[in-house]
């Protein structure tokens, strides 16, 4: 008689080793959520603790992240141009290093002031392409763009609004400032407010004389600016801005070889440097103090 097969059965055991129970992947993704609210809350810390004028100029780097300023140090660096969407490799020298930012000294009254400087000349540059972007594409500004000149000078950034033949920017004789002055006006007054700088306003006229002795060229023009100033407050300019309103009547014309020339009839509006800013304040404050101007 044969014997049957008896065939045995396969028992699989499962070992658990102790403390391997959940694993250790959760470890890994908590550290990357501590790291990244460390990362935010550093953020804010750093954000409350700067200043406007420090926040201007950081937003200004990332514009334009160059080696100096306003000009980008390769062809990849300036706007629209690029060969695609490959990211630009930054050579950052070996820096590589992630470790805690070493302590810098403090900076001199000279770095400082410098480095004031830089953001001024940073911030009104970007302002007058701001400015020079809303006359291109601005249906009340594009048709008078050969009529507002911009450009930077040692006092700040100048915008003029300049007379042309048939196309005057107040009634002749007058400080009524025509619809379409007004208008340009108020469409500046909104990008003036955009930076902190105060702005001087001056009104020029041509030669031609007005005929009276009691009204001439000097308060045609000084009404002149004057009128500039309400429209710029009334488009929302802020009040407090305003360091300076003079009338220069036609003693610095645009033209000098034609002193009758409309482009002579004009408003100047500046937004002033620091600088500029502080020597008018100077020089007001020695001129109603009675001091001469020589003195310190």
């Amino acid at each position: 008689m044969a014997l049957k097969e008896v065939k045995q059965p396969i028992i699989i055991k499962k070992v658990r080793k102790p403390g391997s129970h959940h694993g250790g992947a959760w470890k890994i993704a908590y550290a990357d959520f501590t790291t990244a609210m460390m990362a935010f809350f550093m953020l804010l810390w750093i954000l409350s603790a700067t200043t406007e004028d420090q926040k201007a100029a950081i937003a200004e780097y990332f514009n334009n992240p160059s080696a100096f300023m306003g000009i980008a140090t390769s062809p990849s660096q300036a706007q629209g141009e690029g060969t695609g969407s490959k990211p630009m490799i930054i050579d950052f020298e070996g820096a590589t290093d992630t470790g805690p930012p070493q302590p810098q000294p403090p900076l001199t009254p000279d770095q400082l002031d410098e480095l004031a400087q830089e953001q001024d000349a940073a911030r009104l540059a970007a302002l007058k392409r701001i400015i020079e972007e809303k006359i291109e594409n601005s249906e009340t500004l594009a048709p008078y763009k050969n009529q507002l000149l911009i450009d930077i000078v040692s006092e700040g950034l100048r915008i003029q609004i300049v007379d042309q033949e048939n196309r005057p920017m107040f009634d002749l004789g007058s400080a009524k400032l025509k619809d379409h002055t007004i208008a340009i006006l108020r469409e500046l007054a909104g990008l003036i407010n955009q930076v902190p700088n105060r702005i001087s306003i001056t009104g020029h006229t041509d030669a031609r004389p007005l005929g009276g002795m009691l009204y001439s060229n000097w308060e045609l023009s000084t009404e002149r600016a004057n009128a500039a100033r309400r429209a710029l407050v009334a488009g929302g300019m802020q009040p407090d801005k305003v360091n300076r309103v003079v009338g220069l009547a036609s003693t610095v014309p645009f033209n000098p070889e034609d002193p009758l020339d409309p482009i002579n009839r004009r408003i100047n509006i500046i937004v002033l440097t620091r600088e500029a800013d502080a020597a008018i304040q100077r020089e007001a404050t020695q001129l109603g103090s009675g001091s001469p101007a020589s003195r310190p």
